[in-house]
């Protein structure tokens, strides 16, 4: 009987379509599904019918059809499902043998099973995979970590059915020890959260301000996605706003305004606050998702709270004395939503450098756009800049001091700040365009008001201050009441 290459745990959408792809390559893969049935359904009776797959149905059987070292890739949901797999794969496995977790698990938790599986003898990867149901099938970003020892063996299977570019390079490549798969994969779906809430917020400017049609923004996205904005974000926005219901009305204006979310992009914002890293963007875009959810609420508050002309559309050029024309103002749009994609990126890839020298991973930042050029969804022209910026800088501490990002940043700064005065002029939430560029101005401010709130720290818990007369590292404390005396807090957090 034939070994296979590679087994396969968890036979959902995404399992059942990273087999059909592993296979398409040339590989035979072994799959098992805790409902047994699934099996016999897709191999015997479904997509998986004349193929290269070997339907198993136990752990035993599925460890015995493999070639050694064996690997095992269990697609089963994030939390005590894979600590569950893992408990039952170790006792059927050997020394050397690998257990790749392919969801979307918390990089934490991977940090521990990295080190739980290696102490068994055994290697351990923890890898994001996105693309969704059509990138698993067709060929998906892969962002794989952990046991370094495990990646030779990994590597062919993984770079063959991942996404390629243009001149044939995979989107895949190893990120680096223990967790760092999954936190890169997790800062890409915060950086998506990002991306999915300016363009929401730029719609809703089209839709509320500028009165358009879903059929008009169609076209404005279709242009867009043809320029600097081109990205599968853009692309799909461009196909939902054509897209008919039966009785011929756009049906996302049918579609419900409260938004869902699994989890990963409040990881995100959880790592940057542990981190210390401003990730203002991101985090305003998992806020936004939640207020959404608050339906019933918005209903009252909006009955509460009626908007006045300020809130009306603007039709036609200069409606309201203060607008430029539709079409100077969808240019504007278009700046401020490049604009704010630099910022999104910026903050991600200095929480992975801040993540990097937290827990010593020797992370390849250009690499890493690549992996993000094809395959995810947050692919872009854009990422092709970003492989060059630190390809030219491998140190560089934030891509807005890049020179190619600092030229559209000063180009497209002035559009940025019409639309979120716009915006808030007519009422209109931009959550994440306006912390964008709040971030920008803070980012690029020499001098920021915190020296006063420095003072008011060590005036109410003589937390203490450096002074810009003094060398840095050493910190001064008054005596503000003239009751509170000399002594100052014994620790210091800056």
């Amino acid at each position: 009987m034939e070994k296979a290459d590679i087994g396969l745990i968890g036979l959902a959408v995404m399992g059942e379509n990273l087999v059909l792809n592993m296979e398409s390559k040339g590989f035979a893969v072994a799959v098992y599904n805790r409902t047994v049935s699934k099996v016999d359904d897709f191999v015997a009776g479904g997509r998986g019918k004349g193929k290269r797959i070997i339907g198993c149905r136990s752990i035993g059987e599925l460890a015995g059809a493999l070639k050694a070292p064996r690997k095992v890739m269990m697609m089963v949901k994030a939390g005590q499902a894979v600590d569950d797999a893992i408990e039952q794969l170790l006792p059927a496995l050997s020394a050397g043998d690998i257990i790749i977790d392919g969801g979307n698990s918390n990089y934490e938790d991977t940090i521990r099973r990295t080190a739980y599986v290696e102490s068994k003898g055994l290697l351990y990867v923890g890898t994001g995979v996105s693309g969704g149901e059509e990138g698993a099938l067709l060929g998906p970003s892969i962002m794989p970590g952990g046991s370094p020892g495990a990646w030779p063996a990994v590597k062919p299977i993984f770079q063959a059915i991942a996404a390629k570019v243009p001149d044939g390079s995979p989107c895949c490549e190893w990120v680096g020890e223990n967790g760092a798969g999954h936190f890169v994969k997790m800062v890409h779906n915060g950086i998506e959260y990002g991306d999915m809430q300016l363009i929401c917020e730029v719609y809703q400017i089209m839709r509320d301000v500028l009165g358009m049609t879903s059929r008009e923004m169609h076209e404005v996205f279709a242009e867009w996605n043809e320029g600097d904005l081109g990205s599968y974000l853009i692309e799909i926005t461009r196909d939902i706003l054509a897209f008919e219901d039966e009785d011929g009305s756009p049906i996302v204006d049918k579609i419900l305004d409260a938004a869902g979310q699994k989890g990963t992009g409040k990881w995100t914002g959880i790592a940057a606050l542990n981190q210390a890293v401003p990730l203002t963007l991101i985090t305003e875009a998992v806020f936004a998702r939640c207020l959404s959810a608050a339906k019933d609420e918005r209903v009252a508050a909006a009955a509460a709270y009626r908007k006045d002309a300020r809130g009306l559309p603007m039709r036609g050029a200069a409606a309201d004395g203060g607008m430029p024309s539709r079409e100077a103002f969808l240019d504007a749009l278009r700046d401020a939503l490049y604009a704010a994609k630099i910022v999104s990126y910026a903050q991600g890839y200095a929480l992975l450098r801040s993540a990097a020298a937290e827990y010593g991973w020797n992370l390849n930042y250009g690499g890493i756009a690549l992996m993000w050029r094809g395959g995810c969804i947050i692919r872009s022209v854009f990422l092709g800049k970003i492989k060059e910026a630190f390809d030219a800088a491998p140190a560089l501490p934030n891509l807005l001091l890049d020179p190619f990002f600092k030229g559209k940043i000063l180009a497209s700064e002035a559009g940025w700040r019409d639309v979120v005065a716009a915006a808030v002029k007519h009422a209109i939430p931009v959550p994440s365009l306006a912390a964008a560029l709040s971030y920008f101005d803070g980012y690029r401010c020499e001098r920021l008001p915190h020296n006063l709130l420095q003072a008011q720290r060590d005036y109410f818990g003589a937390h203490g201050y450096e002074r810009v007369d003094r060398e840095r590292g050493k910190f001064f404390h008054t005596n503000w009441t003239g009751r509170g005396g000399a002594t100052a807090a014994s620790t210091y957090n800056a």
